[in-house]
């Protein structure tokens, strides 16, 4: 029998107070126990698609499909290990770093679905897209709330950082999301340049020593090294349409 503590918990957790006025007219309804079950189903698939769509985590592809023999740099346990989140809950940077088409955006948006999957907010965004985004931001109250809304996710990924070159304001707002969330809630970046290499990124900064400082203090970096997979693909796809022409010509 279900405990009548443990009902009347889940209706305040649910905040059904219409019952809650009622409880000693339902706590012994066999209908009770099953109702909250199906209002604790909806309101999380509910929560699931919201967390979803808030992401924007757009199209991937599965880490089942991932070719851990084809890098010649990877670890693969280091990024197992990751699925694990506990990352998440240390405040804890990751940075994958390596050059184009190796896979990074790919575990980064697996990694960001396994968080949404646990209950987590995630947001993603290129970096130009987040830089570029606050950098036309005029009003400091506006430039406030848009700093506390890059805050708010439990997770925040911010992809490509390192394929475009930034000035001194952009420079100074990435700062100010590192240090928002510094120790708090982690950032995930995905970049082609490894530490020593940002001051390309940020060419004419003065804070780009104190970002990497700040940023390296709790860091997990996951160094990749391959040709492009896209690459690869493009060709094994060429040589199979290749290969069906001919059958098609032998035929």
């Amino acid at each position: 029998m279900t405990d009548r503590n443990d009902l009347r918990r889940r209706l305040l957790d649910l905040k059904l107070f219409g019952l809650l006025q009622h409880w000693e007219e339902v706590c012994d309804q066999p209908w009770l126990s099953e109702m909250l079950d199906w209002e604790d189903d909806v309101r999380r698939q509910r929560s699931l698609d919201r967390r979803l769509k808030r992401a924007r985590l757009g199209r991937y592809k599965p880490m089942a499909d991932f070719d851990w023999a084809w890098p010649t740099t990877i670890d693969r346990r280091q990024v197992e290990d990751l699925f694990s989140l506990a990352w998440v809950t240390s405040a804890t940077n990751i940075t994958l770093v390596g050059p184009n088409g190796v896979g990074k955006t790919m575990i980064a948006r697996n990694l960001a679905h396994r968080a949404i999957l646990a209950g987590h907010t995630v947001k993603i965004l290129t970096a130009s897209e987040m830089l570029n985004s606050l950098a036309e931001i005029d009003s400091s109250s506006a430039l406030t709330r848009r700093l506390r809304a890059l805050v708010r996710p439990q997770v925040l990924i911010v992809d490509e950082l390192g394929y475009l070159s930034y000035d001194n304001r952009h420079a100074d707002l990435f700062f100010e999301v590192v240090s928002r969330r510094y120790e708090l809630k982690p950032i995930l970046i995905t970049t082609n340049k490894p530490f020593a290499e940002w001051s390309e990124v940020f060419p004419s900064a003065a804070s780009v020593t104190t970002i990497v400082d700040r940023f390296v203090h709790r860091c997990e970096i996951v160094p990749i090294q391959a040709k492009s997979f896209r690459l690869k693909e493009s060709k094994e796809a060429a040589a199979e349409r290749a290969r069906q022409r001919s059958g098609t010509d032998a035929s």
